[in-house]
């Protein structure tokens, strides 16, 4: 396979594995989830006219395909890792075209973000297994690594590209909903490519057996860091790019290419980070990130405060960059449960757990972090997300650590 040739893949990837169809298909759907990213919150407060209270309910609907994530693979129980992935991204590749030719009402939009959050919260599992089973030994963390990396080269390219798109719509005269439906039809263009390239995947015709929730004792504390990190994940989803659109009255092409600089040193740092997973271990980056978590939270919610407006501004892009770079390190925690996991199923269950864990909190503070902005500001909400974070820093800091901490190698599927 051309890819193998590269070294850098050689030295990360078992030989036995073609990976570039698997690769491809990630780097096609993370181009197209970049643009439908990089128009997505604009176009809700734009054109569906949603404001910040009413985004967190949209959030709401849009991450219970999170805490329903271990219902869907259980009802996939016949599917190989490799066909659950593949629906997923037939899945995405649906919402993004009801993107594209539904109308702007606010209950078909939200819908239509239920089914590509579904396609998107299915993949996520399976992309993790699927990289840590395809790894060498003791390269968990560098595959991981890889495959986020490229993810976020594709989230690049899409983020760029809506920032171009609507630099050049703005001399054009064309309508905004017009603009929206262009980027959308591009990712739809692009999510149905990925799906057609994912049927190429090879099939073992092994299937794994899934139960609904896999909850182990030995992976108490990685349900526990779930929680905190979906918590603290939630708020930036949601309601970092309103703030910039609503407070400090950035555009779409503003957003694009904010998200486009983020998604850039994600790229950068993901297999950075991945190898530093690998080499010093994942407890020193769990503490790491969330202190770093803490200051970004503080500056994005008091920076108004401190500075003056156009300051401010730029204050706050710099600490979105830096969330999206910290986020890169969560990494981390799926490195630790292949540490302590003892079967490729059990990897893929607690995953998938872990995703419904960190859900079940995610869907609460969707909405309750929009009512905490309605009624108090983002001082409180954001201030909020900094606590969260202290906590989680001092709960990755009792994770008891092997002294190698070896990635096992897992059974092919």
């Amino acid at each position: 396979m051309p890819l193998q040739r590269f070294s850098i893949l050689k030295g990360i990837y078992r030989p036995d594995v073609k990976i570039g169809r698997f690769l491809s298909a990630l780097i096609l759907s993370g181009v197209a989830m970049g643009l439908q990213r990089g128009a997505q919150d604009n176009y809700l407060a734009e054109i569906v006219r949603i404001d910040a209270f009413e985004r967190g309910i949209v959030e709401f609907f849009r991450e219970l395909p999170g805490f329903m994530v271990v219902f869907f693979l259980a009802w996939m129980y016949r599917f190989t890792e490799n066909k659950i992935f593949k629906t997923g991204l037939g899945l995405m590749a649906a919402g993004v075209t009801g993107f594209m030719l539904a109308q702007p009402g606010k209950i078909a939009v939200t819908a239509l973000l239920v089914i590509y959050s579904s396609g998107e919260h299915i993949v996520m599992p399976v992309r993790t297994s699927i990289s840590l089973d395809i790894a060498k030994k003791d390269k968990g963390g560098a595959s991981l690594g890889i495959t986020g990396a490229l993810g976020h080269g594709g989230h690049i390219a899409g983020y760029a590209l809506v920032s171009v798109a609507f630099a050049l719509f703005a001399k054009t005269g064309l309508e905004k909903i017009v603009q929206f439906k262009t980027v959308f039809a591009v990712s739809a263009a692009l999510a149905i490519a990925a799906f057609m390239v994912s049927f190429a995947l090879k099939e073992s015709g092994q299937k794994v057996s899934r139960r609904r929730f896999y909850f182990d004792k030995k992976f108490f504390k990685y349900y526990m860091l779930e929680i905190f990190y979906g918590a603290r994940k939630q708020i930036f989803i949601t309601f970092a790019p309103y703030v910039l659109i609503l407070n400090y009255g950035a555009n779409a092409q503003v957003i694009s290419l904010l998200l486009a600089v983020s998604a850039l040193f994600a790229f950068i740092a993901s297999p950075l980070i991945g190898k530093l997973i690998d080499k010093a271990g994942y407890k020193i980056v769990m503490v790491g990130d969330t202190i770093i978590l803490i200051v970004v939270c503080f500056l994005y919610g008091f920076s108004h405060r401190l500075f003056p407006a156009q300051i401010a501004f730029y204050v706050v892009c710099v600490n979105y960059v830096l969330d999206a770079i910290i986020s890169v390190a969560s990494m981390a925690s799926n490195v630790y449960v292949q540490d302590i996991a003892s079967s490729q199923e059990e990897i893929t269950a607690t995953v998938s757990t872990g995703i419904s864990v960190n859900h079940v909190i995610s869907i609460l503070i969707a909405l309750t972090g929009g009512l905490m902005w309605k009624l108090a500001g983002i001082e409180l909400l954001f201030s909020f997300s900094a606590f969260l974070g202290l906590i989680n820093t001092l709960y990755a800091a009792t994770i008891k650590t092997r002294k190698h901490s070896p990635a096992k190698d897992m059974p092919t599927e």
